[in-house]
């Protein structure tokens, strides 16, 4: 197996993974849409853990674009390119940051 298709096959996973964690962290969150507890340290227990859900699926929707901005620079035949200059992005950095789309000199 090339290593192109087992980046293709370890993102498409990362892809599947991500995608139902949103799923699930974003099912959670539709249950909070319920009338808020009247005891004051459940409320604040209640809005704590909405805002640890809130971040998780922000966290979650910004790996899966990455993951599906990688996939398509993939298929472009891309991968190794950086988007901002066009220079070559080195195997250490992708190795590195599978995700990443811009060499060393743009990143900084």
């Amino acid at each position: 197996m090339n290593s192109d298709t087992e980046l293709r096959a370890r993102l498409l996973n990362r892809r599947s993974e991500l995608a139902e964690r949103v799923q699930r962290i974003e099912s959670d969150l539709g249950h909070h849409e319920q009338p808020p507890p009247a005891d004051f340290s459940d409320r604040a227990s209640e809005l704590d853990n909405l805002e640890v859900l809130e971040a998780l699926q922000v966290e979650g929707r910004t790996e899966l674009a990455r993951v599906e901005g990688t996939l398509a620079r993939l298929d472009r035949g891309e991968y190794s390119r950086c988007t901002r200059c066009g220079g070559e992005i080195t195997a250490d950095r992708l190795a590195a940051l599978p995700y990443i789309d811009s060499c060393i000199d743009c990143a900084d």
